[in-house]
């Protein structure tokens, strides 16, 4: 029987030269089963340390029945320490004191009910890497093919195709032109079934303009 190009249905699916597991590497859509997380095939996540529960690592703020929603999109890449911090780790930062009172005494809640029900969607797209220990903060968006640069604080949203680098997280340059993206974005080779995506991996693995043209043309004319 053939082996599939690649296999959504595995938990680890890196295997070293060996023939051994690693065991670090894992399909997030095999690992997290959380009513607030949304996680597309073939993304993946690795991280030098021991995880028990990949939900609580990844994003640590969002609980079950959260007012937010994290969405990750398919053949994302997160490095080690990438951190999603949701909607429910914010305090108010309108009022006189940032202090969550109603964390600690539910009796005084009903102040803090319409603020902490503003939660807002952390919303990242296909094709996405985000380097080591970077942190995405509330209800950011990143658009597709985005890179974040290691140790990046994003805080604002992030156009298609861009790099983000910094603490405060800067948009440093667009990958390719726009033309370029705008080829990219009509071909969205990330929806494409895994044995399509493998047809046109020499031109997915390159930087051929006329090469990628002629694979727009030939898949979504």
């Amino acid at each position: 029987m053939p082996v599939p190009f690649l296999d959504a249905t595995l938990r680890h699916p890196l295997t070293l030269p060996g023939g051994e597991t690693y065991t670090n590497t894992v399909w997030l859509a095999r690992v997290i089963d959380h009513p607030n997380i949304e996680v597309g095939e073939f993304t993946y996540y690795n991280d030098f340390d021991p995880v028990d529960d990949y939900a609580a690592r990844i994003a640590p703020n969002l609980y079950p029945g959260a007012p937010e929603r994290l969405s990750i999109g398919r053949f994302c890449q997160f490095a080690h320490g990438t951190r999603f911090i949701t909607s429910s780790a914010d305090h108010p930062k309108r009022w006189f004191t940032t202090y969550p009172f109603a964390v600690f005494n539910h009796e005084v809640k009903e102040l803090f009910a319409p603020e902490f029900s503003k939660g807002r969607d952390t919303v990242i797209g296909h094709d996405v890497w985000i380097g080591t220990e970077a942190m995405i903060l509330p209800g950011v968006a990143l658009g597709d093919g985005v890179i974040v640069g290691a140790r990046a604080v994003v805080s604002r949203d992030v156009p298609a195709w861009s790099v983000v680098a910094g603490n405060p997280g800067r948009v440093v340059r667009r990958r390719f032109p726009d033309a370029v993206c705008a080829l990219l974005d009509r071909l969205a080779w990330w929806n494409l079934p895994p044995d399509a995506i493998r047809e046109i991996l020499p031109v997915l693995a390159s930087n051929d303009v006329p090469a990628l043209k002629d694979a727009v043309a030939r898949l979504r004319s």
